[in-house]
């Protein structure tokens, strides 16, 4: 199975949420077209002059009507409005509604209950009336044309993570605990490993011993060194150390776990600091990326903890994990229209491979149900 097929399968919940809303505002809208329609129809007229009481003449007997021959969609002409009887006489199978105020009100709302954000939901909408305002529209060119409004949103942020000629390249990876951190560290080392780098592991966040543990997993299955210090001790002496040994051992990328304990953003805030001031003693330039890992089912707090993460590390790029597990997807297009940060990866399962560099086509697809653009 491509990725595209198991993004698409497993963002399953964010995209039946927009289609289910989707189908809701196009019949509501065929609804109040076909009752407008019934209204305009012809009056009849109801008043009949009195006849004598004696038998009525019969009829003059008259040859009946062909039936008519029903409309085929091709003959109707393109600004003719399918409504009821046209449908059942075969004109439109595909029930439609006028994109108008009203409509365009309605899927601002739709986008904002799928986590897009008040100003990037106006924006999509906005976009997307741009030459089909007044138009006709189907389901599915409503979706196709989301899809493509939220592909140009996210195409200037989609870059894989950058590999540099610095040897070691150093990787920081900071983001709340549960977020993902350790399995994104495993996955990419995993990776960057099959690729044929030379890649060590330092676990940085000492204070859980889980988070040590999973890495070393991490790092048996791919052969990857990990680095780790006792609970509890310094993390900015882990990173030191794994520094240097990774400048000695002329090792390509060295990627450092941190701590995510935003209870306490002081004392977050000051052990970064350190780690920071720690790896610039021995290069300049270290950190080469700093990577924010994120989780997709906390939705808007995802821009919150952008915000802080970029005042605590200097934020360089994202990482989205856990789409299959939420309603919430269309939080990484208002991450991009707000941010602007590099996205370079994104998670759907625990597998290595899902965890795979960002494409937006697929993803706007991915997240309205639609096929990907070849």
């Amino acid at each position: 199975m491509s990725f595209f097929q198991k993004l698409k399968q497993r963002m399953f919940k964010s995209s039946s949420k927009l289609d289910e809303g989707l189908e809701a505002l196009v019949d509501e809208g065929r609804e109040q077209d076909d009752l407008t329609e019934a209204g305009e129809a012809p009056a009849r007229d109801d008043h009949v002059d009195p006849m004598p009481q004696e038998e009525a003449p019969p009829a003059p007997e008259t040859t009946a009507p062909a039936s008519p021959e029903p409309i085929k969609p091709e003959q109707a002409s393109e600004g003719e409005k399918p409504g009821l009887f046209g449908r059942l006489l075969g004109r439109d199978s595909a029930p439609r509604r006028v994109l108008d105020d009203e409509m365009l009100e309605s899927l601002e709302d739709l986008l904002i209950q799928a986590d897009m954000g008040v100003e990037t939901a106006a924006r999509v909408a906005a976009n997307l009336a741009e030459g089909r305002f007044g138009r006709r529209l189907s389901v599915p060119e409503i979706k196709s044309a989301l899809a493509e409004e939220i592909a140009q949103i996210m195409e200037p942020v989609a870059r894989p993570l950058p590999l540099y000629p610095a040897r070691p390249q150093v990787v920081l990876v900071v983001g709340v605990n549960g977020a993902g951190k350790t399995t994104t560290i495993g996955k990419l080392a995993s990776q960057f490993r099959a690729a044929g780098k030379s890649v060590m592991i330092a676990a940085g966040d000492t204070f859980r011993a889980a988070a040590v543990e999973q890495l070393q997993v991490w790092g048996e299955r791919a052969g990857v060194p990990v680095m780790t210090a006792p609970e509890g001790s310094d993390p900015a002496s882990l990173a030191h150390d794994a520094l240097t040994r990774a400048r000695a051992e002329g090792v390509d990328l060295l990627m450092i776990d941190t701590a995510g304990r935003l209870q306490n953003r002081t004392d977050l805030m000051e052990e970064l600091a350190k780690i920071l001031r720690v790896l610039r003693k021995i290069d300049p330039e270290a950190p080469h990326n700093t990577l924010l890992v994120l989780d997709a089912t906390t939705g808007q707090n995802a821009l919150n903890q952008v915000e802080i993460f970029r005042k605590l590390a200097d934020v360089s790029g994202l990482v989205m994990t856990k789409l299959d597990g939420t309603a919430r997807g269309g939080v990484l297009v208002a991450l991009a229209d707000r941010f602007g940060l590099p996205i370079h990866a994104i998670g759907v399962g625990e597998q290595i491979d899902d965890l795979q560099a960002f494409d937006p086509e697929e993803f706007a697809a991915a997240l309205v149900g639609t096929d990907a653009q070849a």
